[in-house]
């Protein structure tokens, strides 16, 4: 690829906001604003959709639809680098062996992914009590 003024641009745009996530607080508030804004948008999706009730199992179909390749996304990955972590070490026999290391958490973008997605989970369940209650 060409190493055009657009380019150059994104890259240290990008630089810059991978070195400026690594704060583990600022990544931390990324994924509670990330919680919060799938929250928003359940409560929002909920309120526009149940107005004309035409759109419901469109709507619900395509949520349980990005839901899913969310959850595929996030959790195939760390599973297969699990996977790939335990066929390659070799099997201790001593009587004390230490834990497996934790997954890796993967890039941010999917992080806040798995957040919306749980916020709105979330959100959806509370819609779902206030309309029983």
């Amino acid at each position: 690829m060409q190493n055009t003024r657009l380019t150059v641009l994104f890259d240290v745009l990008l630089r810059q906001f991978a070195q400026w996530i690594r704060n583990p607080w600022r990544r931390i508030a990324m994924l509670i604003v990330g919680v919060l804004f799938g929250n928003f948008a359940a409560t929002v999706i909920s309120t526009i959709t149940g107005q004309t009730a035409e759109w419901d199992v469109l709507v619900s179909l395509l949520l349980l639809l990005a839901c899913e390749l969310v959850s595929w996304l996030v959790y195939r990955r760390r599973a297969s680098d699990s996977i790939a972590s335990d066929s390659s070490s070799p099997i201790q026999l001593s009587p004390v062996s230490s834990p497996p290391a934790p997954a890796p958490a993967g890039p941010i973008v999917l992080q806040i992914a798995n957040a919306v997605k749980l916020g709105m989970i979330y959100g959806l369940f509370v819609e779902a009590f206030k309309l029983g209650s």
